[in-house]
């Protein structure tokens, strides 16, 4: 009598695995076509390649150097409603890039009731001593008070999420299609 039980669960379970697979071949091609459609501006030469994408598994590095590698990271972060620590990390990074002291001080104003105050809409994961070091130094602002928050958060990124994205369905199903494709020739 338990066999019985058993055998439509195993059954439906294969035919949601199908289903699945399926689904998430679509949402691979689908989301190729969104991010090739993202950056069509591009010259041929700068498409997505499968040599591109399988290098971002040897390092996050080399998936933030990618623009398809970062765009395809960020919806991956946002679909796990967790892309608050690449968006401080990117917005650090454009921080690092200014050159006037009165855009540097309100920046660093945003930036730190954006991602660093205590219950701020996109609270980064920070310890209590960093966040009240950011707190002191944006009274006045360097191009490296966040740098402390900023590696924090990177290792956290690479720990934690980058593995997640690398098994990811998303990853493995741009893989595979990428995969397909150039058999195809």
């Amino acid at each position: 009598m338990p066999s019985l039980i058993v055998e439509p669960l195993n059954t439906q379970e294969f035919i949601m695995d199908r289903d699945d697979r399926k689904r998430n071949k679509n949402i691979g091609k689908n989301f190729m076509c969104r991010l090739q459609g993202m950056f069509s501006h591009s010259s041929s030469s700068e498409r997505l390649t499968l040599e591109d994408t399988q290098q971002w598994s040897q390092s996050l590095d080399r998936l933030l150097e990618s623009k398809y590698g970062l765009a395809t990271f960020r919806n991956f972060l946002k679909s796990e409603y967790s892309d608050e620590n690449i968006e401080f990390w990117l917005t650090c990074e454009d921080y690092k890039k200014i050159k006037s002291s009165f855009r540097m001080s309100s920046r660093a104003k945003k930036i730190y009731e954006q991602f660093v105050k205590a219950e701020s809409p996109k609270e980064i994961n920070i310890d209590y001593h960093t966040r009240e070091q950011i707190k002191r130094s944006v009274k006045s602002p360097s191009l490296h008070c966040f740098d402390e928050a900023q590696k924090m958060v990177y290792g956290l990124m690479e720990r934690d999420s980058y593995p997640r994205f690398l098994r990811s369905d998303i990853y493995r199903t741009l893989l595979e299609n990428l995969s397909a494709d150039a058999a195809k020739g």
